[in-house]
């Protein structure tokens, strides 16, 4: 089943195309990065998913609902979450379970069902621990897991995150992305990730790059990042292990192509030893 369709999608701010012509179908329980430079609509079109923004021409529909109908936004908004880059913008209470209520109470979740919400939502996360505490006095990763699990609450079936790693440190992003993969993996969510962390989209099913407002290229993370120079065109570059053994060859070390994570690169090297 499509979990998003978008067809022939055009939008503007004013007088300022953002987006034209873009296509693009999601199925339930894909995980789908997108990638571009900056300014290239990634976060629009994050928006145009989630409803926060209507279309100017084409069509966004999210489980066969369309934006245009605004009898639909509201199951829209409920069924595709979407997860900020700051985490502090999204927290409206000083106690977490308070925050993650919030939601559900919004949208009219029986007092009873909230509980349950708040703790499922905290297990997925693994932020049982925090439940009572004070979200100013979380780390950057454990903030960005509360915000994810304020998300949760709602029970949504998409995840949007929208540069959602890129003010935490290496051990942030890795707790958070830990997480997003197990809810993919286990609860079968389907996940748009807005990333410039290159790492982060080769564990994705798709990757898709969107360059002056359009998509340009859309396949495996290895499909994409074997593009060569077009990757700098597109203003995007190789994850840290393909980097490395691309430097590597370049040197004169035999390496094989595809090599884009650490483990594969650690393997490779082994064998690489051992033939020596």
């Amino acid at each position: 089943m499509n979990a998003i369709e978008i067809k022939a999608l055009g939008f503007s701010y004013g007088d300022v195309p953002v987006l034209h012509g873009v296509n693009l179908t999601v199925e339930q329980g894909e995980s789908v990065c997108l990638l571009g430079r900056n300014g290239s609509g990634k976060s629009t079109l994050a928006r145009l998913i989630n409803g926060l923004l209507l279309p100017k021409e084409g069509e966004v529909r999210v489980f066969g609902m369309s934006s245009a109908d605004k009898d639909s936004l509201f199951e829209i908004r409920k069924r595709a979450g979407m997860v900020f880059q700051n985490p502090d913008n999204q927290t409206v209470a000083s106690i977490v379970e308070d925050d993650l209520a919030f939601g559900p109470e919004n949208i009219g979740v029986p007092p009873e069902e909230i509980g349950e919400r708040i703790t499922e939502a905290l297990a997925a996360v693994g932020m049982e621990a925090y439940r009572r505490s004070t979200p100013t006095r979380l780390s950057g990763g454990q903030k960005q897991r509360i915000a994810i699990a304020g998300e949760l609450a709602l029970r949504p079936d998409i995840l949007i995150l929208d540069e959602s790693t890129s003010m935490l440190d290496p051990r942030g992003r890795k707790e958070v992305m830990n997480v997003i993969t197990r809810l993919n993996r286990e609860k079968n969510m389907t996940v748009i990730n807005i990333t410039h962390y290159m790492d982060e989209a080769v564990g994705c099913d798709r990757a898709v790059v969107l360059s002056g407002g359009t998509v340009v290229a859309d396949g495996s993370p290895q499909e994409i990042f074997s593009m060569g120079a077009r990757l700098e065109e597109y203003g995007l570059g190789l994850p840290k292990a393909a980097y490395i053994a691309q430097k590597l060859t370049e040197n004169g070390l035999p390496l094989p192509k595809g090599i884009f994570t650490a483990e594969t690169l650690g393997d490779k090297l082994c064998e690489s030893f051992q033939k020596d």
